[in-house]
């Protein structure tokens, strides 16, 4: 009888134990995110949402995508893992922009201090967005009554620990995913929040077309770019240019080494969908803090209603910025000079190109792969709002059929199915794929 792969994944205790590991962590995620923080009327908090569903609220919608459905529901986990990814992104800023950083990184223990300087920086990046959350509660409670049950500076300080305790949280589980489950603990954790979303959404789509406010055709010519751009991401993830290297022979101690042919494989999309996930958390913090204290102040709200995020000007930073950190991400993690420092100090050479352009060569071909990969994440990225816009689809419904979402979700599942896969080979079993082709950006 013919091997199945899911039942080998538990007939081999690591994974076993790494795959319950990871199902208990994400459903204690999944509890947090319903668990209100102290002082808030839920009932109340529900049937105000409720009546800004209907009238259409993009903003609350959007920060509710990234949260998992936590924002809404104003739990302990409602800022989800976006403040520690803003802050990782403001750290490799700082260590590319101060050199005595960058040196402290490369020190021996430097690595640990940068983490303990993140996670400082993540505290404070809490503690600025669960204020604009007080500020937005406070805001609410003066259109419903009962909303809050206790008095403003207790629910202040109140909601600013619980908030910021949920989201430090959230990271240690995270980094437990990662060191005893399998995949990527915070990849996993926004994977998780889409995903829980899906049936609810899907349910407002069947309701939405019983009642005639959405045309069944629409519906299924939305499905058919839904499942095509499926595969075009899954395409475009597992696709490599391979740059042929050529070892000659070389001696080391008393052994001789035979001079062999390899390559390096540089990924259509190096940096998979961490630039979409940057983008999305640099503009969700002003977003947020915009949108939860711009009833309060002017200035702060023009910003909210610029930032909207059906709006062009949303769209246009958000494309700009996922081009961006597709090459920022790429120059962290494919320097072309360590490649080419790696390759001659090994005594290796690349057909046709002189040692010594070997950098250039490789920055060359890096720019032209990174380029119409970036355009590429880009155009999917923006897909929600072209199907907001020419269908008439509701936002809670196009997020999770098209864009971020997809990228997110394609990406990730292939990440911990590379894993998977690699550690089933390691056992001596088959892998999920026949050919073993899957490809994960960690491996």
């Amino acid at each position: 009888m013919a091997s199945n792969p899911l039942v080998d994944s538990f007939r081999v205790k690591e994974l076993r134990e790494r795959i319950l590991f990871t199902a208990l962590m994400l459903i204690v995620f999944r509890l947090g995110a319903v668990l209100p923080i102290p002082g808030i009327n839920v009932r109340e908090l529900n049937t105000y949402f409720l009546s800004q569903q209907n009238s259409g609220n993009a903003i609350v919608d959007y920060l509710d995508f990234f949260a998992g459905g936590a924002f809404s529901n104003f739990s302990v986990f409602m800022l989800g893992i976006m403040p520690y990814i803003s802050m990782s992104i403001i750290m490799q800023l700082l260590l590319i922009v101060f050199p005595s950083l960058k040196k402290i990184s490369e020190e021996e223990g430097g690595k640990k201090k940068i983490q303990s300087y993140q996670r400082i920086g993540t505290v404070v990046v809490c503690i600025i967005q669960s204020f604009a959350v007080t500020q937005y509660a406070q805001s609410i409670s003066r259109s419903v009554e009962n909303l809050l049950s206790m008095r403003i500076v207790p629910f202040t300080l109140i909601a600013i620990l619980t908030v910021t305790t949920g989201t430090m949280f959230l990271m240690w589980i995270g980094e437990q995913i990662t060191k005893r489950g399998i995949g990527n603990g915070i990849s996993l954790l926004i994977f998780a929040g889409i995903v829980a979303r899906l049936p609810q959404a899907l349910w407002e789509l069947v309701g939405r077309v019983r009642n005639d406010q959405l045309n069944p055709v629409f519906v299924i010519v939305v499905f058919v770019m839904f499942v095509a751009v499926v595969a075009l991401v899954v395409f475009e993830q597992q696709g490599q240019r391979k740059i042929p290297v050529h070892y000659a022979k070389r001696v080391v101690g008393r052994r001789m080494y035979s001079g062999q042919n390899t390559y390096i494989p540089f990924k259509i999309n190096p940096s998979g969908v961490i630039p979409v996930i940057f983008a999305s958390s640099i503009l969700t913090f002003p977003l947020q803090i915009a949108s939860t204290i711009g009833g309060n102040v002017a200035w702060l709200a023009a910003i909210s209603r610029a930032l909207n995020p059906q709006g062009l000007l949303y769209t246009v930073l958000y494309v700009l910025l996922i081009i961006f950190f597709a090459y920022f991400y790429t120059q962290v993690s494919l320097n072309p000079i360590e490649i080419a420092k790696n390759i001659r100090e090994n005594g290796g050479s690349i057909p046709g190109i002189r040692t010594e352009r070997i950098e250039e060569y490789l920055t060359r071909i890096l720019n032209r792969i990174v380029l119409p990969g970036s355009l590429y994440l880009a155009v999917i990225a923006v897909l929600p709002t072209i199907i907001q816009r020419l269908f008439n689809f509701p936002s809670s419904i196009s997020y999770l059929m098209g864009g971020t979402s997809l990228l997110i979700l394609v990406g990730v599942d292939l990440d911990t199915m590379s894993q998977v896969e690699a550690l089933l080979k390691m056992h001596y079993h088959e892998g999920l794929t026949k050919r073993g082709r899957l490809r994960g950006r960690n491996l």
